[in-house]
């Protein structure tokens, strides 16, 4: 009787615990950008960028999200530093005029509506609020991507207050956390459709 139940006991724990981390593990996949956007670059000394000289919002208020190659083709039609990145990307994108399939971080599930215009017009709230310090980064973080929902991990992973960063949420605790800290009140109907 006593053996029966170590046993038990033992196989519970070796299941929970390949439960606990192996199913996380193969539960997202990783794929790389199609090119090492460097933020740094553009938004430093030398750059002098904001992140809505690229990231623009419409006159309507909606966000126009990841930029068009021509965007970058106004200033990189030709490349104007040495270095190997930029020299790939105005051969690989700019010459052949072909769009980068960048993997967006951000997209949110189909049921929800995050005004960027209330939030960075209305409320004059940084893009780091919720982005991190993602402008001053010289490489862009692998894509993980739930194979099941096919939302980013940035969206549908740990909540930032339990994840050991410090770059903000995406998640739907973060934004009510947020809210709360600035004492705002909604409905759910609000953000969801």
């Amino acid at each position: 009787m006593i053996r029966s139940a170590a046993l038990f006991a033992g196989g519970f724990l070796l299941a929970a615990s390949a439960g606990w981390l192996v199913l996380p593990a193969t539960l997202y996949r990783s794929a790389a950008q199609p090119f090492q956007f460097n933020h740094k670059v553009h938004t430093g000394e030398k750059g002098g960028m904001a992140c809505n000289d690229c990231h623009a919002i419409r006159e309507n208020g909606t966000f126009a999200g990841i930029p068009k190659l021509e965007s970058c083709a106004g200033c990189h039609s030709e490349p104007q530093g040495d270095t190997k990145a930029e020299k790939e990307f105005v051969a690989n994108f700019i010459k052949p005029n072909r769009e980068p399939q960048w993997h967006v971080y951000s997209r949110q599930p189909e049921n929800a509506f995050f005004p960027h215009a209330a939030h960075v017009k209305r409320a004059a709230l940084k893009c780091e609020s919720c982005h991190g310090d993602h402008g001053k980064s010289e490489t862009l973080p692998l894509y993980q991507v739930n194979r099941i929902t096919g939302y980013s991990l940035n969206v549908m992973g740990p909540s930032a207050r339990t994840r050991n960063t410090h770059t903000p949420g995406m998640r739907m605790d973060d934004c009510v956390s947020c809210h709360r800290q600035h004492r705002l009140d909604h409905s759910c109907l609000d953000c969801h459709k």
